[in-house]
This record gives C-alpha cells, sequence and structure tokens, in this order.
C-alpha cells in the first residue's frame, strides 16, 4: 500500500474531456495534480467521437444550446472559456480542423490530435495520470489541507491517498463500453448532493407496433426531415435502421422525447406539399401519385407510405385527385406521427440527461456548495449538450472553470 503521505493538492476522478481540461488549467497554476481513470486508456471517448474525427466544438455556442433544470447554469463557464479560447489551443498545436453543417468543427485527420493536445498540456504542467485504478471509497478528513482520502485499486495494488481538492469528472451512464459509470453519482449521494433522474440522451428510437418491420425493410435508408416533440423541431438526416430510426434529427430530438410521446417528423421540410401536388395535377394529370413522390422520397420510401396511407393509389392518376384529398396527402407527408415503444437506452446514447443538480453547485467555480474542496465537471452534471460539439465545449469550459479554482 501507498504510504499515508501520498498526498496531492488536487485528485481528478476521470481522464477524460473535461478531467484533462481541469487537470491541464490547475496544473499551470502551480497546484499538484494526480488524474485517476478506471479504464485502460485515457480519453476513450474523445477517440470515437464524431466518427474518429472529434466534434470538438461548434463556432455558435449559446445556453439554448444545452438542457438542464437551470438553463441558466452554464452560461458563467461558457462566458469564461469560450469556444475561440478552445480553437485557439488547437490553433496553437497546428491541429487542421474544418467546418460542417450547423457551425460544426471536426478535426480534419483524428481525433487523437485533440487527446494528444490535451495530453501534452498536461505533461507539460507536471500532471500525473494514473490508470487501472479502481476507487472503493471516498473519506472525509478533519484538516484543511487536506480534505479528503481515496481508498482503491490499481490493479493489483491498493492505494490510499490524500488531497485537498477532488474533482468528480467521471462523465455518466452512456456507452458503459467506453467507461461510462455511475460512481459520480455515488459520490454526490454520500455528500448529500441532490440528482436529477437520470435518462438516455442523444440516442435512437425503436418501434413495437408496425413501424419496427417498415424500419427493418428501409434500414440504411436516409433523407432530411424536420424531426418534432414538446414543441422543439430539428431539421436534418433521419436514418431508418434495423431496430427503428436514428440520424442527427432523431437524436436531437430524443433528448426532448419521454416515454409515450408522439413524434412528428415533417418529410418535405421547407416545401408547401399541397401547392406542390396541386401544381403537379394541373401539369400532369395523367402521372400517379407513387410517381411524383418519388423525385422526392426515393421509391422504398413511397412503397412504404403507399401502403401505410394510400392503398388504392397505385392505379389512380393524379387528375383523379380533389384538393381535400391532396390536402390530406399533403398533411400526412408534413406530419408522419411516430411513437417509439422505447430509446436505444445507455447502451448507444451519447449523453446522459439529468445528474447532480445545479442548485448544489457554483456556476463560476464548479464546487460544491456544502462541501469545500468537492468539485464536479462535466458530463456528470445536470447539464446535456444538443449534437454538434456542444457537449465537449462543456467540457472544456467547466472543466477550465473548476481547474481555476481547485
Amino acid at each position: 500500500m501507498q504510504s499515508p503521505g501520498a498526498s496531492h493538492d488536487v485528485i481528478i476522478l476521470g481522464a477524460g474531456a473535461s478531467g484533462l481540461m481541469c487537470a491541464a488549467t490547475a496544473a499551470q497554476r502551480g497546484r499538484r495534480v494526480l488524474v485517476l481513470e478506471r479504464a485502460n486508456k485515457v480519453g476513450k471517448k474523445i477517440l470515437m467521437s464524431g466518427g474518429g474525427r472529434c466534434n470538438f466544438t461548434n463556432y455558435q455556442v449559446e445556453a439554448d444550446n444545452f438542457l438542464s433544470a437551470n438553463p441558466h447554469f452554464c452560461k458563467a463557464a461558457l462566458k469564461r472559456y469560450t469556444q475561440w479560447d478552445f480553437i485557439g489551443m488547437v490553433e496553437r498545436y497546428g491541429i487542421d480542423y474544418e467546418e460542417r453543417r450547423h457551425s460544426q468543427l471536426f478535426c480534419r485527420q483524428s481525433a487523437r490530435d485533440i487527446l494528444d493536445m490535451l495530453l501534452d498540456e498536461c505533461q507539460q504542467a507536471g500532471v500525473e495520470i494514473r490508470t487501472h485504478c479502481e476507487l472503493a471509497e471516498v473519506q472525509t478528513l478533519e484538516s484543511h489541507n487536506l480534505r479528503y482520502r481515496l481508498l482503491g485499486r490499481q490493479g493489483q495494488q491498493p492505494f490510499r491517498l490524500d488531497c485537498q481538492s477532488l474533482v468528480v469528472a467521471t462523465g455518466a451512464l452512456s456507452i458503459p463500453t467506453l467507461g461510462g459509470s455511475g460512481i459520480g453519482y455515488e459520490i454526490a449521494s454520500q455528500f448529500g448532493l441532490p440528482l436529477v433522474p437520470r435518462r438516455a440522451g442523444l440516442v435512437p428510437f425503436m418501434f413495437s407496433d408496425n413501424m419496427k418491420a417498415v424500419c427493418e425493410r428501409l434500414s440504411g435508408l436516409a433523407l432530411e426531415v424536420t424531426a418534432s416533440c414538446n414543441d422543439q423541431s430539428f431539421t436534418e438526416n433521419l436514418l431508418f435502421t434495423h431496430r427503428g430510426i436514428s440520424g442527427p434529427a432523431i437524436l436531437q430530438i430524443s433528448s426532448y422525447w419521454h416515454p409515450g410521446d408522439t413524434l412528428s417528423i415533417d418529410l418535405l421540410p421547407g416545401l408547401d406539399a399541397f401547392q406542390w401536388l396541386r401544381e403537379a395535377r394541373q401539369q400532369q394529370g395523367k402521372q400517379l401519385l407513387k410517381t411524383l413522390l418519388t423525385q422526392r422520397l426515393g421509391r422504398a420510401l413511397v412503397t412504404e407510405l403507399q401502403q401505410l396511407w394510400w392503398p388504392d393509389a397505385p392505379a389512380r392518376p393524379l387528375a383523379d385527385y380533389s384538393d381535400r384529398q391532396l390536402r390530406t396527402v399533403a398533411d400526412q407527408l408534413h406530419q408522419w406521427l411516430l411513437k417509439p415503444s422505447a430509446t436505444e437506452g445507455y447502451r448507444t446514447a451519447e449523453v446522459t440527461l439529468g445528474g447532480v443538480a445545479t442548485e448544489a453547485v457554483s456556476s463560476k467555480t464548479m464546487e460544491a456548495r456544502d462541501c469545500p474542496g468537492l468539485y464536479f465537471v462535466g458530463e456528470v452534471l445536470d447539464v446535456s449538450g444538443h449534437l454538434g460539439g456542444f457537449n465537449f465545449q462543456w467540457a472544456w469550459s467547466s472543466g477550465y472553470s473548476a481547474g481555476l479554482a481547485v
């Protein structure tokens, strides 16, 4: 066992985005920092994000891009460390990046560039990082200089470590294969911090009704739609899968969906379908509805929609449709109502909604209000971003804010 004197100014639990950012920031201030990582490697989620290219931030970052019981909580940290600050570091390291749709920024080469940059910042500042660390217990110490004692194992070797400041950067329940766990919530509960109920966010939907077979047959097909639920809408691609529906529009809206809710899918966003159908009837009255729709929606999808909505349509030319009937068709195309049976859950969710309640944490320093020296950063908090680099920006901003204070 390590000697009782193994103490540090700051111990950070988790070597992900927020933990590494916090470590580098604190160490640059002269703090002695140790990072404990449960997995065998650091930054696993960074490496797999954005298809291996890491959507590391977004040019347009607003509080509106985040979900939280307190929508104002994220503002202070996002202002203290902005997307421009992170972009500045990326440029300082000469990392090649590109802008994609909706102002999203990705590495041109590899997500490894971002991880290597963070590790280099840590190394230069003297941060120590240990992997394979399993935490068993956190104890409180009476001393003002050393407030917390950590007991656990690194591989087969037990450890006992003391610190003045303890930062919980353990992430959340999403994608357990990459190290997602609930230990951060257990620590919060141990110290009396309230939790907001957790659920999977940015996650595909599944169906148990006749839509399941429809999705299986259409698996691999993608098209741009507007997905709406609970007064929120996103216009992006929808992807049919063997289990249901996915794609950016669906992942985004999933964060606003609750079990039992109905989704509304507009298959022709930005188009007045009724006007389009009337003009087609006038100009090409002999054309079949299916032929016309195939121009915009593709043959396979139109075949499925026809079976669902217009089983008698195959032989009817457009000229035989009244305005009222065309209006009905248009309404169906603009409002395809779907009722998912569930999401795919934490196994594939990109974020965990809910978490440590922000009312118990300082928005400026990320310190627990009633527990001096205990900090929470990143996804373990009840702050979740939209798809598009916002969750990484929250990791950078919250990690940096805590790094200035620990």
